[in-house]
């Protein structure tokens, strides 16, 4: 009556092995440890990074625990702080601007459990410390740079339609565009209006001139703002993920505004350096007519002619480039690494939406025989990355950039061509450092709430309920158990919510156990025999126990789907903490009850008090 198949008693010991080898990495703690990543395209992550950095480290004779590299760069594991700190002041002195070297906390787990996919569970930023920054988005700006790009498709369409116009300009949000008669304006205004249906066109008469003034409506400006926002936090995803934080936040905050969170990072200035970083691409024309010898002799010595920049190429060649850009990375819609077919260089592939496809067909055929220089822009700072020669008129969209060092690169490139720039220019507004000695204050003070509360339940279920409270205090050890290891595997965030969902899981889960107690004590009183009185308390009390969670687990999804933040974190905890409890109070607490007394033949008496 009371005895379990071998499968579930298999099952139960199966789970709890697994419970305890993916609960053990966070026995562990963390390390203090610096991150080396690269902060320019052009420098190199690979193997040959690591064995520099250890030569460093070996030269200036710091001890560290560990090195090793991965996806996001070198990372090496100190014994405390203070070699922390001295490490990564030697290693950013060494390896100089092309690297960006950071403080971080990494995991102290064995090899053997990583390999087996057992990691920590991550701690949230109360728990951990780390940064948190509120930015301001500039919308003003985005609905700017908006008005900025029309000005040069208005000219290309202008003039593809052979429309006569005496120049186009930014006058703030708005672009005026200046006709010498009334005609060539209506006509320019029908061209327009039909291209660019988000504008509202008005014309007035200033003088001599017939001016088109037209300006985004509302719900363009609107769809320029969320554009601007949500293109804004992407990128920040992207470039978060150089500092190897495991489990950032990165949402938006009322219209304008963008939280994050990056827990486990101790240094602020590197965060915001990262944060902050630009990587875009503008496509300009080579000043040729100025491009002697004694002009650029002179341009190197900072005697620019007005309208051109100086540059030098990777080959060492100096180059004088028109301020005026033909096309910037807006218009990309994706990039890849590739190959030449034909000389086997290192290439990236870029793809332009259709206005930028017609924008850089137009350049090419009025350029035929002359260069075009491609500039990589990165943290402020320009550079050609190549200037050929415009052999033909371009279509179609598809652009291949050469000068690549090697495949390295171009896959560097493509990656920062695709996160893009900001879309809008952002100001911190708030910033606040979490410091480990509080994040480990505030687990110490979670660990002994939860430690506390179990011994209470404990104490008044042994003393309560005897043998069969003994059972239920063993059941809730698994289920905190379970509850530590689903959170590890499925990489939940752990906060101090979280923290107080596990207490409140706790007071819950013994619950159930209490229920069926006092089932098997009343079936007791009612005359059945001990035998029947176990199989009848956990057949009868698990429909009220299942009701019971089932209520409570709707209230939890429902804080899942309606709250954020701290609200989002109690709520995932509870609910799994609501699915362990029933697997341990009801399947684990009965096998035990069952490897007790379901081998007896005859009972007197059952331990219940």
């Amino acid at each position: 009556m009371n005895r379990y198949p071998l499968w579930k008693y298999l099952l139960v010991l199966i789970t709890l092995v697994l419970g305890v080898v993916y609960s053990l990495p966070n026995l562990f703690g963390e390390s203090p440890a610096v991150q080396v990543s690269t902060a320019k395209s052009s420098a190199k992550l690979d193997p040959a990074l690591l064995g520099q950095v250890e030569d460093i480290l070996k030269q200036e004779k710091i001890t560290y625990e560990a090195v090793f590299l991965d996806t996001n760069g070198v990372k090496v594991r100190f014994e405390n702080a203070d070699t922390q700190i001295n490490a990564k002041d030697v290693l950013q002195g060494k390896l100089g601007k092309d690297y960006v070297v950071a403080l971080n906390l990494i995991s102290r787990s064995p090899s053997w459990l990583r390999s087996i996919g057992a990691l920590p569970m991550y701690l949230g930023l109360d728990l951990r410390g780390g940064v948190h920054f509120l930015l301001q988005v500039d919308m003003k700006a985005a609905l700017d740079k908006a008005a900025e790009r029309y000005v040069g498709d208005f000219r290309s369409a202008l003039r593809k339609e052979r429309v006569a116009y005496m120049g186009v300009s930014r006058d703030g949000q708005a672009v005026q565009v200046r006709f010498s008669s009334a005609a060539e304006l209506e006509k320019g205004k029908k061209i327009l209006n039909k291209e660019y249906p988000d504008l509202t066109f008005r014309d007035i008469d200033s003088g001599n001139d017939k001016l088109l003034i037209a300006t985004l409506n509302l719900q363009a400006q609107k769809r320029i703002q969320e554009f601007a926002l949500k293109q804004n936090i992407q990128t920040l995803h992207n470039r978060v993920n150089e500092l190897g934080v495991a489990e950032p936040i990165i949402q938006q905050q009322g219209l304008d505004r963008i939280v994050i969170q990056l827990p486990g990072v101790q240094d602020t200035a590197k965060a915001k350096e990262i944060l902050g970083r630009t990587a875009t691409l503008e496509i300009r024309m080579v000043d040729e007519e100025k491009s002697d010898m004694t002009t650029l002799d002179k341009a190197s010595k900072g005697q620019v002619p007005f309208g051109d920049e100086y540059y030098v190429e990777r080959n060492g060649q100096p180059i004088l480039v028109k301020k005026n850009v033909v096309l910037t990375g807006d218009y990309i819609t994706d990039a890849g690494p590739g190959l030449d077919q034909q000389n086997g260089e290192s290439v990236v592939h870029v793809t332009l939406d259709a206005r930028g496809a017609r924008i850089f067909k137009q350049a090419t055929k009025e350029n035929v025989g002359k260069r075009m220089a491609i500039l990589l822009i990165e943290k402020g700072q320009a550079e050609v990355i190549t200037a050929p020669v415009i052999r033909e008129e371009i279509g179609g969209g598809r652009v291949q950039i050469s000068g690549m060092a090697n495949v390295q690169e171009a896959t560097d490139v493509s990656l920062l061509l695709r996160a893009g720039a900001l879309a809008a220019p952002m100001d911190i507004i708030e910033e606040r450092t979490v410091g480990p000695s509080m994040g480990e204050e505030n687990i110490k003070r979670g660990w002994h709430s939860t430690l506390w509360g179990f011994a209470a339940i404990a104490v008044f279920m042994i003393i309560y309920y005897m043998l069969f409270g003994s059972v239920s205090v063993l059941a809730l050890g698994v289920n905190l158990l379970l509850l530590t290891a689903v959170l590890s595997l499925l990489q939940a965030t752990l906060t101090l919510p979280g923290l107080a969902a596990i207490a409140l899981t706790l007071g819950m889960a013994i619950d159930a156990n209490v229920l069926i107690n006092e089932r098997i004590r009343e079936e007791l009183r009612n005359g059945n025999t001990p035998q029947a009185a176990i199989h009848a308390g956990y057949d009868r009390a698990f429909d009220t126990i299942l009701d019971s969670n089932v209520t409570t687990m709707i209230a939890g999804l429902a804080l899942f789907m309606f709250g954020s933040g701290p609200v989002k974190g109690f709520a995932v905890v509870h609910v799994l903490g609501i699915l362990t409890s029933m697997f341990s109070a009801v399947v684990v607490s009965r096998a035990l009850v069952n490897l007790i007394y379901g081998y007896r033949r005859k009972i007197s008496k059952l331990s219940i008090g």
